[in-house]
């Protein structure tokens, strides 16, 4: 089965109808009607209908029928459509596997408006799986977590490797941050002594703490 680039169809910070007219055009025939209908039962069928949905089915095969590089935004879509709530997707994300966790993690900002979920977010962030960490420093992360455990988030983003531009509102949230300018100058100390490299994207957070919050704000005076 062949499926067209990946380019636009990552889950974060794409409204949800243009996700899904940008994944149609890029899967081929087959695929794209797999996944009409996989959104038509989630529509049909939403909530739990004995041990395991049949949704929840359809995101096991999301990656074999949409390809890898789409599957995220097809798990995506298929849990807005089954209108999964935060009991739904917490039993999604214990049960699943590492790519349907991320999806649960990139579908949270649709799907709960509160931070009733916020412990998948903080489960994903004591992992070593990368592609978890960046996922849980989405739209939710960036509304939900309290500025302690949302700074260690970025310290961990440097020392695994993942950009930090990946971390939605990286730069409102940095800025006038002075305890996390103080972390950053500790970190980079500690890889100074230790004769290791210090990674270039600390640098990049480091400059955004010195940026005012005023600055970030909107003409109105709101922060962006």
């Amino acid at each position: 089965m062949n499926h067209r680039s990946s380019l636009d169809t990552a889950p974060t910070g794409i409204p949800l109808g243009d996700l899904r007219t940008r994944l149609t055009t890029r899967l081929d025939e087959d695929a794209a009607a797999w996944l009409d209908h996989a959104l038509e039962e989630a529509a049909a069928h939403p909530g739990s209908h004995g041990p395991i949905s049949v949704w929840e089915l359809r995101l096991a095969e999301a990656g074999r029928r949409c390809g890898p590089d789409h599957a995220d935004a097809a798990r995506v879509l298929i849990l807005h459509a089954a209108r999964a709530d935060a009991a739904a997707l917490t039993r999604v994300y214990s049960q699943g596997t590492g790519a349907e966790r991320r999806a649960v993690l990139h579908a949270l900002t649709h799907l709960v408006p509160g931070p009733e979920a916020l412990p998948l977010v903080e489960d994903a962030l004591r992992t070593n799986d990368t592609t978890l960490v960046a996922a849980a420093l989405g739209p939710y992360g960036a509304t939900h977590l309290t500025a302690h455990a949302w700074r260690h988030a970025v310290l961990k983003c440097l020392f695994t490797g993942v950009p930090v531009a990946d971390i939605t509102d990286l730069a409102p949230r940095a800025a006038g941050d002075d305890e996390l300018a103080r972390m950053l100058a500790d970190f980079a100390a500690e890889r100074t002594a230790a004769g290791r490299d210090v990674p270039k994207d600390l640098h990049r957070v480091l400059a955004l703490t010195t940026t005012s919050r005023r600055s970030t704000a909107d003409p109105h005076g709101k922060e962006s």
